[in-house]
């Protein structure tokens, strides 16, 4: 068996540079994004969000993508999971896309606002009839006696709901409003492309500091690898 140390891999896939990318972030993820997707990368549109607890411990977990535009990237939840308790009192992510087949990766960062409820309702009913379900059973991050416990609570709400459940108000959707994007594609000697864009950060009502989402355009950077 080889030693941890021993392993590692090369990377030449590709290359990236200030000139390449396209000036608008979200345009700049719209391609790669459809680069995995057609590259039949399985998993494509998972990613790991991070949250920080009330205690300053952060978190991590494989969400979702479901939706991106202008506004933001959206992902769907149990608002009293753990993830959801973190958001509420201290509403900032990071999301980290890792396409290993392209030697690529993307980190997203910024505030997270709910969905409106429209928006929620539309995806919720678009999930199979089992995912409605196990929204109703499943009390996210609590502590189960056993697995019949899960089981029993599902077969009670399908009984319930039969095939139209409705959304729980627990359950919906959040978007996390970018201020920070790094496009990172793997380069030979560990020498990595990594560019970021960024926006001017300022004081919002809070006192916390956020993006001037309107005003200034995005600064384009290279970092360092």
């Amino acid at each position: 068996m080889n030693q941890l140390s021993d392993i590692r891999k090369n990377y030449a896939y590709g290359s990236l540079s200030e000139s390449d990318v396209d000036r608008d972030p979200i345009a700049q993820f719209a391609r790669w994004f459809d680069e995995a997707l057609k590259s039949e990368i399985p998993e494509a549109n998972a990613m790991t969000l991070a949250t920080v607890g009330t205690d300053f411990r952060p978190s991590s977990r494989i969400v979702l993508i479901k939706g991106f535009d202008a506004r933001g990237v959206v992902f769907f939840t149990n608002y009293q999971s753990r993830k959801g308790r973190e958001l509420a009192t201290h509403p900032y992510a990071s999301l980290l896309f890792h396409w290993i087949e392209l030697e690529r990766q993307v980190r997203i960062e910024g505030r997270v606002v709910k969905t409106s409820a429209a928006e929620s309702d539309a995806y919720f009913h678009s999930r199979p009839v089992g995912s409605r379900i196990g929204a109703w059973a499943s009390e996210q991050s609590e502590v189960v006696a056993n697995r019949e416990a899960i089981e029993s609570r599902e077969t009670a709400f399908r009984e319930r709901f039969g095939d139209t459940p409705p959304r729980p108000e627990h359950w919906g959707g959040y978007r996390l409003l970018p201020d920070a994007f790094e496009f990172w594609q793997g380069r030979p000697s560990r020498l990595h492309d990594r560019i970021r864009y960024r926006r001017p950060l300022a004081a919002d009502d809070t006192g916390q500091a956020t993006a001037s989402r309107d005003a200034a355009p995005w600064r384009i950077e290279r970092l360092s690898p």
